[in-house]
């Protein structure tokens, strides 16, 4: 399987990093893919990826103290939404079929994008060390 990242470059709704596909390669759904996956910078993260309502964060200032290790990053799976007496409500389109949990997929979609993240800082500087040098922009392959 392969976890295919798409950059929300928009940056549009706040908050809402990229999208992701997962691309399956193994038979029965071999060609196939899975769509409908977001990443999403988490909501109320202090500094250090730290929740601002962390018990031992005090005040924004002097920072987290616990040294709990949170996560800066959250994915949301595929649903469809639809409307019960005015109320909307989701179903989710990707389910457990046991005690099977949803962490698995989480952790390969959240290192994909930190793969795609260090890749794109590479670029970056790449690029910037081509402007310092030259004056002009190499394109590299």
């Amino acid at each position: 399987m392969i976890v295919k990242i798409i950059p929300n470059d928009k940056q549009t709704p706040p908050g809402h990093l990229a999208d992701a596909e997962l691309h399956f390669e193994d038979d029965p759904l071999a060609g196939l893919k899975l769509i409908g996956f977001a990443i999403w910078e988490r909501r109320g993260t202090a500094r250090g990826g730290h929740t601002r309502d962390c018990p031992a964060l005090g005040s924004l200032s002097r920072g987290c103290t616990c040294g709990a290790e949170r996560p800066t990053h959250t994915v949301t799976f595929p649903a469809r939404q639809y409307v019960v007496n005015g109320e909307r409500r989701s179903v989710a389109l990707l389910r457990p079929t046991g005690d099977v949990t949803a962490n698995r997929i989480r952790d390969l979609i959240l290192a994909a994008y930190a793969e795609h993240e260090a890749s794109a800082v590479m670029r970056a500087a790449e690029l910037e060390d081509d402007l310092k040098g030259t004056g002009t922009i190499e394109h590299r392959r």
